[in-house]
């Protein structure tokens, strides 16, 4: 499949002489699609969740995917600290949680005044330690809360914070490489979402804008989101894998041939290899800019 380029600046980004690579396929089932690509540097490969096998899987150069750990309480969306600690969105139990270095788990949250948490779905941390959730899946019936909400914690755990309820579908986040910005992304409107932040930590509300429209006539909704160094962002959307540049200008798309692509990430030793989940597929690409690498730095 082709790199399709919609403006020049797109050869800035990533060669349109290559084709997006798939590297393992055969994931998912009925709980949920392949998901949550993460880059682990020092070990040199990339975790994601399998969500409807409720596995992690490892990818590694030579080897291929192989079980990581299960189960995972279907997870979805994952990260890492700023101490490099793995975070995770769990579907089945309704929380985000964090694995200690000996294993244990400690739940990051797992309600909001009293009631349980819709559905968590994917997760960024600021280079404070604080940590930033989605978690769509309301008003629908067995759920506790009638909204689907954007959620901080704060670094030490001890303060949940509700950000936004009016997002039809929270989906995919990421923060600007300066953390000035949080795009957040609406995957039943189909577009992308900016806001400022502010010196606090707190989301300047009066400053929501729309980033990018990202509707067409082919398959494919926003989801899973990265950024790279210069700004640009990177998200599913109609027809591939979107290349927006900091102002949400559409500049072309990564045409991988899955309906949908469920998240990325950056990775490899120059942090320049986009790898990217569809339901059932991982695959890679190669781009001249490196992502923002994970963990954030203070």
């Amino acid at each position: 499949m082709p790199i399709e380029q919609l403006s020049p600046e797109v050869e800035c980004f990533v060669s349109l002489d290559q084709d997006p690579e798939e590297i393992g396929s055969g994931y998912s089932g009925e709980a949920g699609p392949a998901e949550g690509p993460l880059w682990w540097k020092e070990g040199g490969y990339l975790l994601f969740s399998d969500i409807g096998n409720n596995q992690r899987l490892k990818w590694a150069p030579g080897e291929g995917a192989t079980v990581f750990h299960e189960p995972t309480n279907n997870a979805n969306g994952l990260t890492r600290d700023v101490h490099g600690r793995l975070i995770a969105c769990e579907h089945g139990t309704r929380r985000v949680t964090r694995t200690e270095p000996d294993g244990s788990i400690t739940v990051v949250a797992s309600n909001y005044q009293g009631r349980r948490l819709n559905r968590p779905n994917d997760v960024v941390v600021k280079s404070d330690g604080s940590i930033y959730f989605t978690d769509p899946g309301a008003p629908a019936p067995g759920m506790a809360l009638d909204f689907a909400g954007v959620y901080r914690v704060s670094a030490d755990l001890g303060t949940l914070t509700l950000f936004v309820r009016d997002f039809v579908l929270p989906n995919g986040l990421a923060f600007s490489p300066d953390e000035s910005i949080l795009y957040i992304n609406d995957s039943r409107r189909g577009h992308i979402r900016a806001f400022y932040m502010q010196p606090n930590s707190t989301l300047a509300l009066a400053t929501d804008r729309v980033f990018c429209d990202m509707t067409g006539e082919r398959a494919g909704v926003p989801d899973g989101m990265k950024v790279d160094v210069e700004g640009n962002v990177y998200c599913g959307g109609s027809g591939g894998l979107w290349v927006l540049d900091s102002s949400g200008n559409h500049l072309g798309t990564i045409v991988h041939g899955a309906p949908a692509t469920t998240n990325l990430a950056f990775g490899g030793e120059d942090w320049k290899t986009l790898f990217f989940t569809t339901r059932n597929t991982l695959g890679r690409v190669r781009t001249y800019i490196p992502g923002v690498p994970v963990p954030a730095q203070a």
